[in-house]
């Protein structure tokens, strides 16, 4: 459910005030947050933040195309590892094991 257009977006206070004095100061410090819900606005295009994902946090640069999500977006919790199990590991061998040799005659011929 989304939030309504009278209590407008969610902007934390205290991200915006440390935006605010990163802009003012003109470094380029990371800001660290643990505030994920928190909606990106213009004002904090060029920051960048340092996302807490549960773990350990995460730089997110803020760009344009950002504006109106929020941070925990750009801040995966979870890590894919992969799916499969020995007939995964075999295909992947088996790729590994074809590309191979057709890199090394390349190498060779730029040389």
């Amino acid at each position: 459910m989304t939030r309504s257009l009278k209590k407008g977006l969610y902007v934390d206070p205290r991200v915006a005030s440390k935006v605010a004095k990163v802009k003012d100061s003109g470094k380029k410090t990371p800001i660290k947050t643990w505030s994920r819900a928190c909606v990106i606005t213009p004002e904090m295009v060029g920051v960048t933040f340092q996302v807490h994902n549960g773990k350990d946090f995460l730089s997110v640069y803020v760009d344009e195309n950002m504006v109106g999500h929020r941070l925990g977006e750009f801040s995966p919790t979870k890590k894919f590892v992969r799916h499969g199990g020995k007939m995964a590991k075999e295909q992947e061998s088996a790729a590994a094991a074809s590309a191979a040799p057709k890199a090394a005659p390349k190498a060779a011929a730029k040389k």
